[in-house]
């Protein structure tokens, strides 16, 4: 008990900060993910003329591991685009461009898989098209997406241990800093694998709910 008190609750303020760090790097990564995807599929769907343009974007995210996009935003697009000036603003990009290309496919599938006779019927009202897509199109695809967003925003949150490379002081970059100080890591790594896995459950609680609302709010069934 002497080394949990020593190691973990006499540093709780300084993983508590990392903590704080990691929730808003990764809601900031999330977010831009889903604006990132969604314009993506929606290029990829409905723009002819820049859809090749999509199709590379996202296979290239997807395709690249986000150690090295993580090494790319952070290194290559100051020097190129004089942005971002910040670790923390690379971090939360980084993670948000790979995600961006899960998140496009994702969105495709649920567009995709909206009945097509659910357009139909509501054209025939006279509905115009965007109204269609915003309440007819939209809250399906977000209904049948729901899983893999929860997933795709678990996968934000265990990616986002690698910003500590590059000094974002993160919860595992705190973790490593005490571990570094006592060289005792059973305790400290012990301590920071439950918060995660705390995190990560939270998470799976709070997107069930979401889909919950979704099916309630638009009578839909799941």
């Amino acid at each position: 008990m002497g080394n949990w008190e020593r190691l973990v609750w006499n540093q709780r303020e300084l993983l508590l900060s990392g903590l704080g760090v990691t929730i808003e790097i990764c809601l900031l990564a999330f977010v831009g993910a889903i604006i990132g995807g969604l314009l993506l599929c929606l290029v990829r769907l409905y723009v002819a003329p820049l859809r090749p343009v999509a199709i590379l974007l996202i296979e290239f995210f997807r395709a690249t591991p986000i150690f090295v996009q993580l090494m790319w935003v952070n290194y290559v697009w100051p020097e190129v685009l004089g942005w971002p000036n910040t670790f923390f603003t690379a971090g939360w990009v980084a993670l948000a461009l790979q995600s961006s290309g899960y998140l496009a496919e994702t969105f495709r599938t649920g567009i995709e898989a909206v009945p097509k006779g659910h357009r139909e019927a509501a054209a025939s009202t006279g509905m115009p098209q965007l109204l269609i897509f915003r309440r007819i199109v939209m809250p399906q695809a977000l209904l049948t997406a729901a899983p893999s967003l929860v997933n795709q925003f678990t996968v934000i949150v265990k990616s986002s241990t690698l910003v500590s490379v590059i000094t974002v002081p993160d919860l595992m970059f705190q973790s490593q800093k005490i571990v570094n100080i006592w060289y005792e890591p059973i305790e400290v790594l012990t301590a920071t694998a439950g918060i995660y896995i705390a995190f990560i459950f939270l998470i799976s609680q709070a997107g069930k709910l979401v889909s919950d609302w979704l099916r309630r709010t638009f009578g839909l069934q799941g």
